[in-house]
């Protein structure tokens, strides 16, 4: 039977390496799904995921390494439920995966390609971008904003996605050139 001071310093062991991990797990995905809040529930679901598999971590290993592989697998699978709201196409996405194995300090970097990315848009691209995922705003919402209609506003975002995905495609060749 397990002492239930055991299952209690493990518990508090994951909670402090998860608060720790957290930050950069998030950014992480945030580059491949920037939506806040599918952010949030990929994060969750990951956290619950680490959880149930606590008990297979090896200490002599980094916790981030370990965490982000499941990060990986987790934002996979939203990506594939969710097809038509997925921010960059899967060639992307195994693009950025495999720069943040390669260099996982490198995600700051990622993060400031796409906010560079992001101010080179056209403002009315921008202000697509900021009400679609940064204040969780309808398509339908959009399209009664902007007097367009529904279709154009989710092609407006396709594009815009599509070209923050080049923009910072080629940003990353640049660096790893």
């Amino acid at each position: 039977m397990v002492d239930s001071a055991d299952n209690y310093d493990a518990h508090e062991q994951f909670t402090r390496l998860l608060l720790e991990s957290e930050p950069v797990m998030m950014r992480s995905v945030l580059v491949i799904v920037p939506n806040q809040s599918d952010a949030r529930e990929i994060m969750q679901e990951t956290a619950v995921a680490l959880w149930r598999r606590f008990d297979s971590y090896d200490p002599a290993r980094p916790f981030i390494n370990w965490a982000m592989g499941f990060s990986r697998i987790h934002t996979r699978r939203f990506l594939a439920r969710q097809q038509k709201r997925a921010t960059l196409t899967s060639e992307a996405a195994k693009i950025l995966e495999q720069e943040m194995e390669r260099h996982p300090e490198s995600n700051k970097a990622i993060s400031q390609h796409l906010a560079h990315c992001l101010e080179k848009l056209p403002d009315q691209q921008q202000r697509l971008i900021q009400g679609y995922y940064h204040d969780d705003r309808s398509p339908q919402w959009l399209s009664r904003k902007e007097g367009r209609t529904v279709e154009a506003i989710y092609k407006a975002i396709q594009r815009t996605r599509q070209d923050l995905q080049k923009c910072i495609e080629k940003k990353l060749r640049k660096e790893c050139s």
